[in-house]
């Protein structure tokens, strides 16, 4: 059983769902942006200045001296990349953009993975299965429209 801290009501789990319906629209943007020729540190502004003018506070900023407000990770890169204005995304790389949004004291925490261009057979296989995958464990998992039933 979980400390009764981590059990939350009706209106806690609606103020996290509105943080995650705008760190959605937050990669939305992204989405219709993001181009072969733009810098790592673009998709930053990009996303900075989407949450600000979406009402919420990027979390990443300044977390533990993290100095971006996002993290973007391209090809072989794990996770959590630092934005550079030096690293520029071209045709066929593959670009992760991990987004976490404060709104009125909830977090919403998402990426979302790209595919610059025509990709190879095999970045773009990893990118659709792990998407798929992705889908069906949510699917599987979510139990948070049965809650309150």
């Amino acid at each position: 059983m979980p400390p009764h801290a981590l059990i939350k009501n009706k209106q806690q789990i609606e103020g996290i769902r509105e943080a995650c319906r705008i760190n959605s629209l937050i990669l939305d943007k992204v989405e219709s942006e993001i181009k072969a020729g733009m810098s790592t540190e673009d998709i930053n502004k990009i996303v900075h200045e989407e949450t600000l003018r979406l009402g919420g506070i990027p979390a990443c900023l300044g977390f533990e001296g993290y100095p971006k407000s996002v993290c973007t990770s391209v090809n072989s890169v794990v996770c959590h990349g630092i934005p550079n204005k030096n690293v520029i995304l071209k045709e066929g790389d593959i670009v992760n953009v991990d987004c976490t949004t404060i709104v009125n004291g909830y977090y919403g925490d998402s990426s979302r993975m790209f595919e610059i261009g025509k990709v190879e057979k095999n970045a773009h296989n990893l990118v659709t299965v792990t998407k798929e995958a992705l889908d069906l464990a949510v699917d599987k998992a979510n139990v948070t429209e049965r809650l309150f039933e």
